[in-house]
Parts: C-alpha cells; sequence; structure tokens
C-alpha cells in the first residue's frame, strides 16, 4: 500500500543555460560591441534552451546505446559497420543547425565570430554526449584546409564542414596515435606510399576518435621525400561513393572509462588514398594548427562542465533538506558553491580571453603580441582548465551526497568525462614542456610582462590595492624563474615545468579577474577567493 506522506527527493533540473548563466552573460556583455550582442543572443538563448532541453534526451539516448562495430554483414562479408545510437545522430544535426563550426568561419562579426563560436560549443557541450570531439576534430581540419590546402581540396571539402544543413555537414577525425605512443608523433610508423601518381597509406592508427567520420587527418611518412620517411600531413575520406570503407581494416572500438557515446577505434590502413596537405615534410608543423583548435575546445569543453555541474548543484542546493533546512542555507554549503564558482569564474574569462585572441589572429586582427599570447595561453588554458574541471566535477558529485554515485542520475558520466580532458591533445605534462619551448623564445615573457604591467596599471579601486601587490609579486616570480632554474640545468627546468605552467594560469587568471572586478562585472568575493591559493608555486 502506498503511502503519501512517504519522502521522495526532487532531482536537480536545469533552466535556459544561457538565461541562468550570469557568468557568461555578464562577460559578453562587458566585451561584444553592443551591435553584435544584440545579433548573436537570440541565437545563444535558443541554444541555452535546446541544452537544457531536447539535447539532454539525444544525449541520453547516446550514452545508453554506445556505439557497436559489426565486422561482417549475414553472408560473412567484411564491412565493419558502426552503429550508432539515434541520439548521436541528433546531436550532429543540432550541431550542424547551431553552426558549432560554421559559425567561426562564416565571420559575420569579425574577430568577435570565434568569440560567438566559444558561447555556442560552450552550451552545447555539456549536453551533447561529448559530441563536441568531432567538432573539435572538423574544426580543426577546417582551419588547416583554410591555412594549407589546396583550392580544388579545400573547395571540395570546406562546404561540408563549415555546413548548417545535416544533411550536408561532414565531421573529420584527427589520427596521430600509433602503438609507439600518443603525443611523441616521432615514433610515426604509418607510411605514405606513391601509387600511380597519388599516395596510399599504409599502417595502424591505436586510437582513432569518431570513426563514423567521413574526412580525417593523419601523420604519415612521406616515401616521396627520402628514404626515412620524414612525417607529412594527409587528408583522406574514409568511404568511397558506395559508402565503402576505403581499404580501411576495423579492429576493435575502445572500451573506455567516459566519452561512452563516442565511437572510438583501432584500425589498420591498407593502401587508403589520401592527399598531401601542407609543405612536404613539415606534418608536426602544419598538425598544430589542428591542435591549436582542438586545445581551444578541449578548455571550452572544461569550463562549460564546470559550469553544468554548477548549475546542477545549485538547483539542488536550494531543493535538499537536511539537518533542519536546505542546502543553502547551510553555511558551509554556501562557502563550498562560492569556492566552485570562483573556479568557474576564472577558467571562463581565461577561456573567453583566449577565444578573443584567437578571433583575432584569425581575421589579420591580431597585434604580433597577441599572436605570442595567443601561442603562450593555448597549452596553458587547456592543462590547467583540463585539472579544474576534474577537481571542480569530483566536488560537485560530492554535494548530492550518495546520490552523486549512482548511474541513473547521468552526474558520474560528468566525472567520467571530465578525466579525458586533461589527457586529450597533450597530458599536463606535455603541454608544461611545450609552455617551456614556448618561453624560450626571448620576447615571450617580456610580452607577458608587459601586458600584465598593461592591466595592473588600470586598477584604481582601492579594494585591489593588495591583490595588485600579490599579483605583481606573482608575475615577477613567473618572469624570472626559466633563467634562475636554468642555471641549474635543462632537468631542472623540465622537472619545474608543471608548477611553471600553473603558475602563470593562475597568476593571468588573476590579472584578468581583476580587470573584471574594476569594470564591475565580476564581485570582488570571486577575485579574493581565487588568490586564497597561492597564485605562483615556484
Amino acid at each position: 500500500m502506498s503511502n503519501d506522506t512517504e519522502f521522495f527527493q526532487e532531482p536537480a533540473v536545469l533552466g535556459n543555460q544561457y538565461q541562468d548563466d550570469a557568468v557568461l552573460r555578464a562577460w559578453l556583455k562587458s566585451f561584444v560591441p553592443g551591435e553584435v550582442l544584440r545579433e548573436i543572443q537570440p541565437g545563444l538563448e535558443r541554444l541555452g534552451g535546446r541544452a537544457a532541453g531536447e539535447m539532454l534526451a539525444m544525449a541520453a539516448d547516446a550514452e545508453a546505446h554506445p556505439p557497436r562495430h559489426v565486422p561482417y554483414d549475414p553472408w560473412g562479408r567484411r564491412v565493419d559497420r558502426i552503429e550508432v545510437a539515434a541520439g548521436w545522430q541528433a546531436l550532429h544535426r543540432v550541431a550542424a543547425e547551431e553552426g558549432i563550426v560554421a559559425t567561426a568561419y562564416e565571420r559575420r562579426h569579425g574577430p568577435w565570430s570565434r568569440v560567438h563560436q566559444c558561447a555556442r560549443l560552450y552550451l552545447y557541450n555539456p549536453s551533447s554526449a561529448i559530441c563536441s570531439c568531432p567538432m573539435a576534430m572538423s574544426d580543426g581540419a577546417a582551419r588547416v584546409l583554410e591555412v594549407y590546402g589546396e583550392p580544388a581540396l579545400s573547395k571540395h571539402l570546406l562546404p561540408h564542414l563549415l555546413s548548417r544543413n545535416p544533411g550536408n555537414f561532414w565531421t573529420a577525425g584527427q589520427w596521430m596515435t600509433e602503438r609507439t605512443g600518443g603525443s611523441d608523433v616521432s615514433g610515426t610508423s604509418t607510411l605514405a606510399l606513391l601509387e600511380n601518381g597519388g599516395y596510399r597509406l599504409h599502417g595502424t592508427k591505436w586510437f582513432t576518435s569518431a570513426i563514423t567520420c567521413q574526412i580525417a587527418m593523419t601523420l604519415a611518412r612521406d616515401e616521396a621525400l627520402d628514404a626515412n620517411g620524414k612525417l607529412s600531413l594527409f587528408c583522406l575520406e574514409l568511404r568511397d561513393t558506395h559508402g565503402e570503407l576505403r581499404n580501411i581494416f576495423v579492429h576493435q572500438l575502445k572500451d573506455k572509462l567516459g566519452t561512452k557515446a563516442l565511437p572510438t577505434a583501432e584500425l589498420t590502413l591498407q593502401g587508403t588514398p589520401a592527399v598531401r596537405i601542407g609543405e612536404p615534410g613539415k606534418g608536426v608543423k602544419t598538425i598544430s594548427t589542428i591542435l591549436n583548435i582542438t586545445r581551444f575546445y578541449n578548455a571550452v569543453a572544461a569550463v562549460s562542465y564546470m559550469r553544468r555541474g554548477l548549475a546542477l548543484a545549485e538547483d539542488y542546493a536550494r531543493k535538499r533538506r537536511a539537518f533542519g533546512k536546505l542546502l543553502s542555507e547551510h553555511p558551509l554549503h554556501q562557502e563550498t558553491l562560492a569556492d566552485l564558482q570562483s573556479e568557474f569564474t576564472g577558467a571562463l574569462h581565461l577561456v573567453m580571453h583566449l577565444a578573443m585572441l584567437l578571433g583575432r589572429d584569425e581575421t589579420g586582427a591580431a597585434s604580433s603580441d597577441d599572436q605570442v599570447l595567443l601561442r603562450l595561453l593555448t597549452p596553458v588554458a587547456k592543462l590547467y582548465t583540463g585539472k579544474q574541471s576534474i577537481a571542480v566535477a569530483s566536488e560537485v558529485l560530492e554535494c548530492f551526497g550518495g546520490q552523486g554515485y549512482i548511474e541513473e542520475t547521468g552526474l558520474p558520466s560528468l566525472l567520467r568525462d571530465c578525466q579525458v580532458l586533461s589527457i586529450w591533445e597533450g597530458t599536463t605534462n606535455v603541454l608544461s614542456l611545450d609552455v617551456l619551448r614556448v618561453v624560450e623564445k626571448a620576447e615571450v615573457l617580456e610580452v607577458l610582462a608587459a601586458d600584465v604591467t598593461r592591466r595592473l596599471a588600470g586598477l584604481q579601486r582601492p579594494e585591489l590595492a593588495v591583490l595588485r601587490v600579490s599579483i605583481q609579486r606573482a608575475m615577477k616570480d613567473v618572469i624570472a624563474w626559466p633563467q634562475t632554474a636554468g642555471k641549474s640545468g635543462r632537468d631542472m627546468l623540465e622537472t619545474g615545468a608543471r608548477r611553471f605552467a600553473f603558475s602563470i594560469a593562475r597568476t593571468y587568471t588573476a590579472v584578468l579577474l581583476a580587470g573584471a572586478v574594476q569594470n564591475g562585472h565580476v564581485h570582488n568575493d570571486t577575485l579574493q577567493r581565487w588568490c586564497r591559493a597561492p597564485l605562483s608555486m615556484l
């Protein structure tokens, strides 16, 4: 017999993810020209509603029905078909309709087009079952074609990659990883052999995310150059006009900790036709154009997951009663949420600043200093936000108590999917060493110091005086460290590379937050909380 007084806890519910996001809206209002914001805002509101509505059902379906590899048809013929959920396909359609990739390349708003696209990606990602991954690689492929592609190839592929028509929209893969390693591509063994005037690829790829894509970019040893086969970048179309894989043998789909809806395969190329992109033998340099985009996406995804976790935790705190009152009324819980909010707010400001720099660079509006900061802050933002997102997601699960550990709530997938963000597109250590390589160029730290000095000079509010001194001191440590540590040898530099990269991230973000406090769109308490932890770890 049912008991009408039996208690059932109300779950957390999402509202419109644009309208409810005061931090994003305040940032856009503060930085984006008014006429641009008025034009893009209705679309952001629409996408914010879709992210809290129909997309949730699509993502749930994609997660509940992970991709399946069908190697043979009923008659024993090798087909290597990948079956994906209806929800996964629907999320691709939403990506096309909402211009998740296209917005950045239509450039309707000049340098602000990338900022607009960043905001769209940020709203789309947490409800996408990480369909944002193929979008990242498609964006990277579009950019490398735009910069390096031969006119005929670009004319053929870009209309598909940048289409808003789901029926015409293509996605791209990025196939770098082989058995010999992930980020260290020097061991790449895939061969690009010239046959009948064209290239054919032979080799095994250990991880190939989004195997259902239409094209892929991959590194291979170029036989046309010399006996050692220097690495070049190649583009291949996976299927022929009949939909059959073009000499591609799929071994299996990977069983991963998270990103369950994303089909990631291990495969062998057995003479797959391909076209070389960029300068022969400069494949690593050429593919870095893609990596700059995918690392940017990674950082945006990390921040968006932080926001999603906070949105859920805050709504739940207004509904869950414990020890005689709502969680939102407990001072310690308020403190926990406020700390998480500070982490998220800082990360959002760092990533949106990166989007501004990227937009300027892509439209020819970047100064030389902008370009230096973009090169430095891309790995910094990726590595730091990747780590932040894991910590925030873990704390968010704890805000739900035992329910945070129950699969049906959808919360565990948030933590699992965040975990990959510190691995994809270069691990924390790999990117920390990349930061070291960047600052070895003499002008980089000078540009960083000048930018920080200029921003701090604009801080006039009395309450910022003490923190301004702290930020100056931390930046002084950052600027001095490479030379000081370098006196003890290369090993000492590499040993401290992670602390160095984290120090740049924390200090530069503090500068951005201080500017936001000065301009009145971030509360001083947020900056105070950010600065409680050391800015410099050196």
